[in-house]
């Protein structure tokens, strides 16, 4: 893919001083960068199987190995150290601690995620626990997933099991990653595992991860006293095609499928009923009291953002207006990933977090970029990160002039790693990782963002 040079945006020349106990981190998954997929008593997670089945990943890769993160990992600390990070976002393979998904605890599973937040600790790094970060354990997959019920009560013995044991060290939890992208990829577009296409398990599904998410935040509470609890969402605004009428009603009806129809429900609004009818589907999964659960009280929420998207109707003289999402625009910045480059979507959604849902804390979970990096005598020059980076910093900081509670900021990411339906293609880290040898390797952007951290702000 052709990618357009970056142009800086932003005209400050004296540096954005962020608050001096702003959390500057980076982010990972478990699937995406631990391997080890079938030791010390793991069990089968739905991304195993569905990574063995041939088709379904680019080249037929798979997250096996990825980047050996369970025994490479004291390594990898030593890296977050010498960049200065001051928190690490990770997520817990659930089938590494109950291998079917219920009952029988594994230890050894356990004891690699102490050792891991014993080891961020004491290099005075901020571990961020996330739960689910999309790996379900296959025993659950097996009796029905998230479209069955019983797997949200499963998470929560699961949630309760994990925060017992780290709970007394680990102070900030996130107990799901991007559950618009569980539900719509997973279980509608069948991009994603467990690969099924049907929009009653969609739903079924979205609903299931919020009641799960509500049911565990007392949990969590109760077993880590010192916890701040809240979940990840990947907010993407709407930009309608035109001003007529036609694409402003779609791009609203876009917002709503993608966006209102978890964040309306977090604070007590419920689904939003417009979308009830764009769906056209019984709402009868949801039971007496589900929406008070899913309701309960967070202490944050995590915003995942990588771009916008435009939005025209399919058919404005037939007043059909079903939603129908554009590509960029020929002259627009794009990354590897072909998505925009589009800064100012990061303030606009850190703004109406803030003022239209009034979520009392928010981080920036994952923002990042995947470029085509090349290494030459041993150094990456990945100029179009730093430049990316640096233009959602600015736009990070404005928000917190115009009165956001902005805490904390997650580069997606920390390595190079297993980048899901793209395989090993896409490479979005702050350290280079040769997949064959497992050496690392800072890019120049990780220099450029220790810089950043060290001196608490942007030029």
């Amino acid at each position: 893919m052709q990618v357009s040079p970056l142009t800086s945006i932003h005209v400050e020349t004296q540096p954005l001083r962020f608050p001096p106990d702003f959390l500057w981190g980076a982010a990972t998954s478990a699937y995406q960068i631990e391997g080890a997929w079938n030791e010390d008593g793991k069990g089968l997670s739905i991304w195993d199987t569905f990574t063995h089945h041939p088709g379904n990943i680019w080249q037929n890769q798979n997250g096996d190995i990825a980047c050996d993160h369970y025994h490479r990992w004291r390594e990898d600390i030593e890296l977050m150290k010498t960049m200065g990070l001051k928190a690490y976002r990770f997520s817990i393979a659930w089938s590494r601690i109950l291998p079917e998904g219920t009952g029988r605890v594994n230890s050894k599973g356990l004891d690699f995620y102490q050792r891991l937040v014993d080891g961020l600790l004491q290099a005075g790094i901020e571990p961020f626990v996330t739960l689910y970060h999309w790996d379900l354990p296959q025993a659950l997959q097996d009796r029905g997933g998230w479209p069955n019920r019983e797997t949200a009560e499963a998470f929560v013995d699961y949630a309760d099991q994990v925060s017992r044991a780290i709970g007394d060290r680990v102070k900030y939890w996130i107990t799901f990653n991007e559950p618009f992208i569980v539900a719509w990829l997973g279980h509608l577009v069948g991009e994603h595992a467990p690969g099924h296409k049907s929009q009653a398990e969609m739903l079924h599904t979205a609903h299931h991860l919020l009641v799960a998410h509500g049911w565990s935040v007392p949990v969590i509470r109760r077993n880590s006293t010192q916890a701040n609890v809240g979940i990840t969402l990947d907010s993407v605004p709407m930009t309608p095609a035109s001003s007529r009428f036609a694409d402003r009603y779609a791009a609203w009806l876009q917002d709503g499928y993608r966006n209102r129809w978890l964040l309306d429900p977090l604070v007590a609004r419920g689904y939003p009923l417009d979308v009830i009818g764009f769906f056209n589907y019984p709402m009868d999964f949801v039971r007496s009291g589900d929406l008070e659960i899913i309701a309960t009280p967070i202490d944050f929420i995590g915003l995942n953002y990588y771009s916008r998207q435009i939005i025209r109707a399919r058919n404005s003289a037939k007043e059909d207006y079903t939603p129908i999402p554009l590509p960029p625009a020929p002259d627009a910045e794009v990354t590897e990933m072909g998505w925009e480059v589009h800064p100012q979507g990061l303030f606009d959604w850190l703004t109406r977090l803030t003022y239209e849902y009034r979520f009392p804390e928010i981080y920036i979970t994952e923002n990042g970029a995947a470029y085509p990096d090349s290494l030459a005598e041993n150094v990456i020059e990945d100029t179009l990160r730093i430049h990316y980076l640096r233009e959602h910093f600015v736009q990070a900081w404005r928000a917190i002039q115009a009165g956001v509670p902005l805490k904390g900021y997650f580069v997606w990411s920390l390595m190079d790693n297993f980048e899901w339906a793209h395989g090993y293609a896409k490479r979005f880290g702050l350290i280079y990782v040769d997949f064959e040898s497992q050496k690392r390797i800072m890019k120049r952007s990780a220099h450029w963002y220790r810089q950043v951290i060290a001196s608490g702000s942007v030029v």
